[in-house]
This record gives C-alpha cells, sequence and structure tokens, in this order.
C-alpha cells in the first residue's frame, strides 16, 4: 500500500484530489465522458482494468458511465456523506475513488439497472494503445 506521498508523486494535484481524497469533477468535463473507442477502461492510478468499453453508456449525466465492471475489479461500500445514502465505488486494487453506483434509474436500454458513474480522472481510456488491453 502507497502512502499519500507516493500517490502525490503518481497523481496530477487534480487526480490525487479525485482518486484519494474522494472528489468529484464539475460534469460534462470529463475527457471520458463522450469517449467512446473499443477497449478497457483502467484504473488511472494503478493501471488495474475496471471496466469494457462495450458496457459503457451515455446516461446524460455529465460522467462517463458504465453498467458493469469487470468481475471482481471494483469494490461497493455505503456512503453517507453529504446527508444522503449511496454506494461509493472503488478501484478493488488499490483503493482509489472512482465514483458513485446508482441503480433503480430505469434506463431500458443496459442489460443491468444500474448506472456506474465514474470520474474520468481516475481511468485511463480505452484502446490498443494502453497496457492493459485485454481483447474482448
Amino acid at each position: 500500500e502507497r502512502s499519500d506521498d507516493e500517490w502525490r508523486a503518481i497523481l496530477s494535484p487534480e487526480q490525487f484530489h479525485i482518486i484519494r481524497q474522494k472528489g468529484t469533477e464539475r460534469p460534462g468535463t470529463g475527457e471520458y465522458n463522450k469517449f467512446d473507442r473499443e477497449g478497457v477502461y483502467n484504473c488511472a492510478a494503478c493501471e488495474t482494468p475496471l471496466y469494457y468499453s462495450k458496457t459503457k453508456f451515455d446516461s446524460g449525466c455529465g460522467w462517463p458511465a458504465f453498467f458493469e465492471a469487470i468481475p471482481g475489479a471494483v469494490k461497493r461500500q455505503e456512503d453517507n456523506s453529504l446527508g444522503r445514502k449511496r454506494i461509493e465505488i472503488t478501484c478493488a486494487a488499490c483503493g482509489g475513488h472512482l465514483g458513485h453506483v446508482f441503480k433503480g434509474e430505469g434506463y431500458n436500454y443496459t442489460p443491468e439497472d444500474e448506472r456506474h458513474c465514474v470520474n474520468s480522472k481516475e481511468i485511463s481510456g480505452a484502446g490498443t494503445n494502453f497496457k492493459n488491453r485485454i481483447n474482448i
């Protein structure tokens, strides 16, 4: 497990705030919100594969949205911050904050009725030029 100083040396200040301090980027500002290349989205902190591009969809929420993670890649825990009950999602390998998962929103065009709302700063984009590309 890395210390905060080690993470600060690896991550940009904005990434450190989002990934290690559970921050949130402003809606519509993330580079992967409208990104649609095929491949795998990895954790920006530790490069663990998190999501297949085929599970990404346009939810209109302003953040990248996925209907499911790669099995075992994402952990869930209750988050009662900001005075509301939510489910936080983190990278199972390094504990980096991804965002939150929401259920029962009625997305009829996804096979799962849940939305993983993910910060762009916590993922690296899909495509053949990324280190942990997985053939799907």
